[in-house]
């Protein structure tokens, strides 16, 4: 082989960036019998498959190595690794060493790649596949060359679909290697396997799925699989390329393989080195006889073999009854990890594949894992988490509502006629401010309209205004067990941020302190209005709200009675009646309150040219409802404690005018009973003779009952229309009293009321949706629907110390509030399963929707339409640092009320429960404790006030399950605190509930919470959204938090420290 010297000599003299690779290295060779010389230090340059060794870095090249025909090994010495360069033509070896491991090892691998033996073999590799894919594309290049008719009657390319059961992955397979080679001998590989897909119709790479990284071994058993669900589009002619990592550094390296471009490999530089990598076609893993492939593992240029992979189908059901022994030796050091990671659009599994609840679901990930019990056998565990239409369904719905309501109450407002200066001043100032509240919502409700993509709001959004009545990161966490010996379970958790006003901030507290403190102003401070309490302006609401539900009703059953007299129809007659009857009744014991008569009274006073003839005489406020005083001058009124008694003002007159209601319903009434005995005497005669003049005479005045009837309705609609007229505006009085006490803050908490509410709504009507199809076809669970009604628990973990507690009061409020819904199950009409939200503030009725086949296994007090009571209960633990510094120099009174005041709702719900319920009706595989045993455990946990006692949630959670409700978990963000929190919970149940192996509890714990399963995401990022977050520490002084935790000493020099610091900065 010629070579130019000068040539040479010039391309050793290159810039550094000319080279491939360049450094110092020892270099030494063989004299003898295998007697190594004293190594040369040498500066090495790579140029192609030419190494140039040179005395230091800018001298000539004094020696040429051509890497031809030669291979690469590793030589161990007492010293060192070195790599050794091996010659076919005999040559002596050369031996090379580097400064340090890492440094070896990226020679040894530049030097492997420069060898022309091995670039040939990488361009025989390449040739393969491009004949591969020439032949795969050879037909659609002949379609090229067809006439048009007939390639339209070709059509698109047809490919071969897997048969699988219905609801069930397309293809799951699970992966192990064996053999792995590695460049030093000494190296412990820690491997994992990125899935990929080539599409047979576009010919393109795309990346599926990775396994988990395995530790220390050459023969790595991954737990992890690969499954491809129903609705993916894989063929038997889908190729499938596996590729094996090595990583260097586990804590540097997270395995973003989905954050990589399709067409490239991860670098060198990340952290993990290219191992092998081998592809197949699905047709030959399903059809082979052992279902089983075994491939090989190639290098990158195809020559060299590095190990083998094997592939083995996986179907639902194997391995459960397997025994565990032959793979727990060779999972010691290995972590266990999910089996299945994949994003489906199916439902959550097959049984509840339903429309109805795939109206309510979307985008669920789900996620599989086996672990060992403690017999040796094999559990199945499907994780699976969903996003909710209803986080901006169910919002939506309560705007409408919140918008339609204060229209009525604005429109109610200003129906209250002419009312004197002072008082029609306060109206207009407070339907000025309502007329901006409601084009506030309007603007809310439009922006929600235009909305877009995701189902949930991410932890990024809450400080938006656009999106504050939406919950943040609602979403559904289940866990099926399928265990050996026991039966399956489903365990539900909703994840989601702490119901809280986060756009109006916490600088002034949460909604407990500011109701409080809006109410203490109220009672304590004059104003230039009329004081009701928050009981008699609840029920000046719910009076209204009577009004506009009753009066149509009693109109059209008015209609429908006459309707039946001119019909002549006696059954009918008597139906219609009846309804007119019971609705009427209900319609009069509305006003049989007292709260009516004195803000008729106050409303009298109110009018304009209104003299009080006698002095006030004071009544009892508890008695009268309310409290005014007038005096002859508007501007001198002032609040008192009672309402003035106007000696003009005849109080019994409202008596008379709903009396006359009840007075026109008895005459309508009896002349209906006349008409009809009247009909059966004629009926009677007319059977028996012809019927004499003076009979006919008779009947003829009783024969058009239209006629005699209608007089009487028209007087019972004008009673009633009179009773309506007074009491709405007696009401809308009071309202107007309400407002103007403490315009604008009234209705800056009204909002922010609303807000926590919507959130708290929105998780509350998800999770009673999926407990009724979880509960379906339980009779015990129906039945306790309907009698008791339905626990809902709330886990929170919000500390009580600075902005934190702002929201834990918004929670307490939205979560409290919740006791005023009632759910109703009805049968769906349509297609549209999304439930229905009809009623007022605090009074809401949510209609869910259910197929026929689903609800015709509900009770009949169910399918009647009887309303189903919630029964919520919060219980919260803080256990971050910031409720250490609350502990420790803060105040954790407001946790300590809030768990008190929920045992006792919950004492309430237990006994009631006991009351009316078999005791056969708690799960049978639950009967570990006794209930009233745990009810006292967690009585006493909260008595003790211990420090983040997580014990109180565990109970908590735990008689939730035993008693059948809805268990929720919240944080700030429903992120970090809340996974914590819900995989602890989850292994806690394997552990107790299915026999788990202890040895593998922290593995399962560990397998849960990898950030690596799930996704690939960069560290910095926002698990939810990936949104950037600042890499900052959380204080902003020298000392981290974490660390001074260790000892409440160093705490408390941080501090001093810290306050030191800032007097320095600010003299």
């Amino acid at each position: 082989m010629r070579f130019n010297a000068k040539d040479l000599a010039l391309l050793a003299r290159c810039p550094s960036g000319c080279f491939d690779k360049e450094g110092k290295l020892k270099i030494c060779s063989v004299v003898g019998d295998e007697k190594l010389i004293e190594p040369r230090e040498r500066w090495c340059r790579l140029k192609g498959n030419l190494l140039f060794l040179m005395k230091n870095k800018s001298s000539d090249a004094s020696e040429v190595v051509i890497l031809e025909r030669c291979w690469v090994v590793e030589f161990r010495s007492k010293t060192g690794v070195s790599i050794v360069l091996k010659f076919q033509s005999g040559e002596p070896d050369l031996y090379l060493e580097a400064a340090s491991k890492p440094d070896c090892e990226s020679w040894a691998v530049a030097l492997g790649e420069a060898n022309s033996e091995g670039l040939r073999n990488k361009i025989q590799h390449l040739r393969r596949l491009v004949m591969e894919i020439k032949e795969e594309r050879s037909s659609d290049e002949a379609r090229q060359f067809l006439p048009t008719s007939q390639l339209d009657s070709l059509g698109e390319p047809q490919f071969t679909s897997i048969q699988r059961i219905a609801n069930e992955p397309k293809l799951e397979f699970s992966l192990a290697c064996k053999d792995l080679v590695t460049a030093t001998r000494d190296r412990k590989l820690n491997t994992f396997i990125q899935v990929s897909v080539v599409h047979p119709a576009e010919h393109i790479l795309t990346r599926y799925s990775s396994t988990e990284i395995v530790e220390g071994t050459k023969d790595p058993l991954f737990l992890t699989g690969v499954t491809f669900p129903p609705e993916y589009p894989i063929y038997e002619e889908t190729k499938i390329k596996l590729t094996v990592y090595d990583v260097k550094d586990k804590s540097q390296d997270t395995v973003r393989t989905s954050v990589l471009p399709d067409h490239k490999e991860p670098r060198a530089d990340v952290g993990r080195s290219f191992l092998g990598c081998a592809t197949f076609r699905v047709v030959d893993l399903v059809k082979s006889k052992e279902q089983q492939l075994t491939l090989t593992l190639r290098t990158s240029d195809g020559g060299k073999t590095v190990g083998t992979i094997e592939v083995n189908l996986v179907k639902m059901g194997e391995l459960e009854e397997g025994e565990t022994d032959h793979i727990t030796a060779d999972t010691q050091d290995q972590k266990c990890a999910l089996v299945r990671e994949c994003t489906a659009t199916e439902g959550l599994s097959g049984k509840d594949n339903l429309p109805s609840l795939n109206a309510v679901l979307r985008n669920p990930v789900c996620k599989l894992y086996r672990f060992p019990t403690s017999d040796n056998k094999w559990m199945r565990i499907r994780e699976q988490m969903a996003e909710t239409t209803l986080s901006f369904h169910v919002p939506k719905e309560l705007i409408n509502l919140h918008i339609k309501e204060d229209m009525r109450r604005n429109q109610e407002l200003k129906d209250l006629g002419e009312l004197a200066p002072h008082w029609d001043n306060m109206r207009k100032s407070v339907i000025a401010h309502c007329d901006q509240m409601l084009s506030m919502y309007q603007d809310t409700l439009a922006e929600l309209g235009k909305h877009t993509g995701s189902s949930f709001k991410s932890s990024c959004s809450k400080g938006e205004k656009t999106l504050e009545f939406i919950p943040i990161n609602l979403h559904l966490q289940r866990m099926h067990v399928h265990s050996p010996r026991l039966k399956d379970a489903l365990y539900d958790v909703i994840t989601v941020g702490a119901p809280a006003a986060h756009f109006q901030g916490f600088k002034n507290g949460g909604l407990r302190k500011l109701l409080s403190k809006f109410e203490a102003e109220r009672r304590n401070t004059g104003y230039q209005c009329i004081y009701y309490s928050p009981e008699n302006t609840a029920k000046a609401k719910e009076v209204l709200s009577n009004i506009n539900h009753l009066q149509p009703l009693i109109s059209s059953h008015a209609d429908l009675l006459l309707s039946s007299a001119s019909q002549r129809s006696p059954d009918s007659l008597k139906n219609s009646l009846k309804m007119l009857s019971e609705k009427t009744e209900l319609f009069v014991h509305a006003f049989k309150d007292q709260l009516v008569r004195s803000a008729l009274l106050a409303l009298y006073t109110a009018r304009p040219g209104c003299v009080l003839k006698k002095p006030a005489v004071h009544r009892n406020s508890a008695e009268e409802g309310g409290d005014v005083q007038h005096q002859d001058h508007p501007s001198q009124i002032k609040r008192q404690d009672s309402i003035p008694h106007h000696s003009e003002y005849d109080e019994e007159e409202w008596d008379r005018v709903w009396a006359n209601v009840a007075k026109s319903l008895n005459c309508l009434i009896a002349m209906v009973d006349r008409l009809l005995e009247k009909d059966d005497i004629s009926n009677i005669k007319e059977g028996e003779n012809e019927p004499s003049a003076a009979d006919s005479k008779v009947l003829h005045t009783g024969g058009d009952w239209y006629e005699q009837l209608y007089p009487l309705v028209i007087t019972l609609k004008d009673c009633m229309g009179e009773v309506v007229t007074r009491a709405k505006q007696s009401m809308a009085f009071v309202l107007l009293q309400e407002l103007a006490c403490g315009l604008p803050q009234c209705l800056m908490l009204t909002l922010r009321r609303d807000i926590v509410f919507s959130q708290a709504l929105a998780g509350l009507v998800c999770g009673f949706i999926i407990k009724l199809h979880t509960g379906l076809h339980d009779q015990g669970f129906l039945q306790q629907l309907h009698t008791v009604g339905l626990l809902v628990q709330y886990e929170g973990l919000l500390s009580t110390y600075s902005e934190e507690a702002g929201m834990l009061e918004d929670m307490a409020v939205g979560i409290s509030d919740l006791q005023k819904v009632m759910f109703k199950v009805i049968e769906a009409k349509s297609e549209d399963f999304l439930p229905i939200i009809t009623g007022r503030r605090e009074h809401y009725i949510i209609e869910v929707q259910l197929p026929a086949k689903m609800f015709e296994l509900l009770p009949q007090e169910i399918k009647e339409g009887k309303l189903l009571r919630m029964y919520p209960v919060l219980f919260n633990v803080g256990i971050n640092e910031q409720q250490t510094l609350a502990e420790r120099f803060g105040d954790t009174t407001l946790q300590e009320n809030i768990n008190q005041e929920n045992l006792e709702l919950l004492k309430e719900y237990y006994k009631l429960f006991t009351e009316k319920m078999p005791p056969d009706c708690l799960p049978h595989f639950q009967e570990q404790n006794d209930l009233k045993g745990l009810l006292e455990s967690l009585h006493q946990n909260i008595q003790a006030k211990k420090r983040k006692n997580v014990e109180i949630m565990w109970l908590a959670a735990t008689i939730c399950r035993k008693l059948n409700g809805v268990r929720f978990t919240c944080c700030k963000s429903a992120k970090d605190r809340t996974s914590m929190s819900v995989t602890l919970e989850q292994c806690s149940i394997l552990r107790d509930e299915h026999q788990l192996h202890k040895d593998f509890f922290i593995r399962a714990l560990d397998c849960m919470r990898s950030r690596q399963t799930q996704g690939a995401l960069n560290e910095s990022d926002d698990p939810e959204t990936g949104c950037l977050t600042d890499n900052k520490p959380t204080s902003r002084h020298f000392y981290p938090v974490a660390l001074l935790l260790v000892s409440s000493h160093l705490l408390v020099v941080w501090l001093i420290l810290s306050l030191a610091l800032l007097l320095a900065k600010y003299q």
